[in-house]
């Protein structure tokens, strides 16, 4: 498993600052979900609103893991 990212197109192998950071973003992304998980189980919560924000805030996440990782694919 060692190296594994040269074998994936548009990945680079990451320094263990940018692993650490990488685990903490999903690490609150874990819990953010569960947050939304929460707010979807209130009884009359407006499901679209819901849905939106889970989406918004997965692209946020998303964004946050590539601003770190820096892949070179698009």
């Amino acid at each position: 498993m060692n190296d594994q990212n040269e074998k994936i197109n548009g990945y680079r192998n990451l320094n263990q600052s940018e692993i650490d950071c990488i685990n903490k973003i999903k690490n609150l992304a874990i819990k953010v979900g569960e947050l939304t998980d929460e707010v979807k189980a209130v009884d009359g919560a407006d499901m679209r609103w819901a849905s939106i924000g889970v989406t918004d805030l997965q692209k946020g996440f998303m964004a946050l893991v590539r601003a770190v990782a820096k892949p070179e694919s698009f």
